[in-house]
């Protein structure tokens, strides 16, 4: 059995080392982080969803707005709880949780008080959205060089957050399952959906992001954000859902052919998880991200060249951006505490940019990689009117079988990703030990 609390011990050491750091290189004596506060739509008493303060949540799981850490180095962090007595909304007791004693924990019942609590601090920064309370308190609020050097330490996960990557792949993967049966019984997209939630226990404002359950066509939006009730029986399921736990997120794409499918397109997704799968196998330490991306083309590439959709070779396909219309995203991201977690694109913990290449904008992961990194491996294959139409007229238009284009275009998009644990010698996959296909 897994101990928690040890693990949250570690890890809240680890946070204190690399925030001891980042401090001393910023000229900071102290940090206060909020877990924020609620954001309410414009001209409107209706509430968004809370998310609280990535680094918040990268020190501390306890949930709900205007809660504070002030952190010293060599001193135990003070966590000063938000607790008001209200009739309006459940405040929940504190209770006894495993991360409590990591803490110099005090609650209080306003917020006014939580700042009080604060105090007066000398060369102290501030992370966090309410920004008039820590600039009234004589705060440095949100400089970019400390976020930078601590979003730079948030791309190594400790054991703590791992198992907190595992438990949300667990989840995520039963509602994968109990989707993948609903699309072969026929579902809609909205029923599909609602097999999701109910298999993973949740509700949608519990997930990590909005689902993406699209039938046919529709997968070739990358982000369809639809949950049509009007089709079904659907020939292809692209589905793109995870979960969370203790803010931690799994993010796992699946793509389904019905036995009605068309026999190419369905090929064309059995060679798309051979291609993650292979792409998955090379990860390892020391390996530019943006190599990986290079290699995920080449294996499209040669895909299309193998099914007749193109018709000149993967190098010269990648090397003359005929690959680009059918894979325009990037092939992954980090992963963590925000699904599209931070610092993909730092060349440096003092945030100097890695921008991606010019031919590949989309490209959310520049780093090398690196031991106890988290991201996802995420190659799609996709037939996009608006990216294809410009080669149906230029001087490439000849290397297209644009009849079986269209003839598969109505199946839409393909996308297949997993999540994956860099080792000292390669990677441990967190997604197919609980989802295999």
């Amino acid at each position: 059995m897994t101990d928690l609390a040890a693990l949250f011990q570690s890890h809240i050491a680890e946070r204190q080392r690399t925030t001891a750091a980042a401090l001393s290189e910023t000229g900071h004596d102290a940090l206060v982080i909020s877990s924020g506060k609620i954001y309410s739509h414009f001209a409107d008493d209706q509430e968004a969803p809370f998310h609280p303060t990535p680094h918040f949540a990268h020190w501390c799981p306890m949930t709900g707005p205007h809660h504070v850490l002030v952190l010293r180095p060599g001193q135990r962090p003070l966590l000063i709880r938000y607790a008001p007595e209200d009739f309006w909304y459940e405040q929940a007791p504190l209770g006894d949780p495993f991360w409590a004693t990591a803490f110099d924990l005090e609650e209080v019942g306003t917020v006014e008080d939580v700042w009080k609590r604060v105090g007066t601090l000398t060369r102290a920064a501030y992370i966090g959205n309410e920004t008039d309370r820590a600039e009234a308190a004589g705060l440095e609020v949100n400089p970019a060089l400390l976020t930078a050097h601590l979003d730079w330490h948030r791309t190594t996960k400790s054991a703590y957050e791992v198992t907190c990557i595992d438990e949300a792949t667990v989840i995520a993967a039963r509602g994968h399952r109990a989707a993948r049966a609903a699309f072969l019984a026929g579902a809609s997209e909205l029923e599909i959906h609602y097999a999701y939630v109910q298999a993973a226990g949740i509700v949608d404002h519990e997930m990590p992001y909005g689902s993406i359950v699209a039938l046919n066509e529709k997968g070739a939006t990358l982000h369809y954000e639809g949950k049509r009730t009007s089709v079904r029986n659907g020939a292809v399921l692209l589905i793109d859902a995870g979960a969370q736990v203790r803010r931690y997120a799994a993010d796992i794409t699946r793509t389904l052919a019905a036995p009605h499918c068309d026999p190419r397109f369905a090929a064309l997704i059995d060679g798309m998880v051979q291609i993650e799968l292979d792409l998955c196998a090379m990860v390892k330490p020391q390996l530019p991200y943006g190599d990986l991306h290079h290699q995920g083309h080449l294996l499209i590439a040669g895909l299309l060249q193998a099914q007749g959709i193109l018709k000149v070779s993967p190098d010269e396909a990648v090397a003359d951006g005929l690959s680009r219309p059918f894979f325009p995203h990037g092939l992954g991201h980090h992963l963590g505490i925000q699904v599209h977690d931070v610092a993909g694109r730092q060349g440096a913990p003092d945030g100097t940019p890695t921008p991606p290449p010019p031919q590949h904008p989309f490209l959310r992961t520049t780093r090398t990689i690196e031991e106890c990194q988290v991201f996802t491996v995420e190659p799609g294959l996709y037939f996009i009117p608006m990216l294809l139409r410009p080669f149906r007229e230029n001087e490439f238009k000849g290397c297209f079988d644009w009849k079986l284009i269209d003839e598969l275009t109505p199946c839409g998009g393909i996308r297949i990703e997993d999540n994956l644990l860099v080792t000292a010698d390669g990677h441990r996959n967190l997604t197919r030990p609980h989802l295999p296909a």
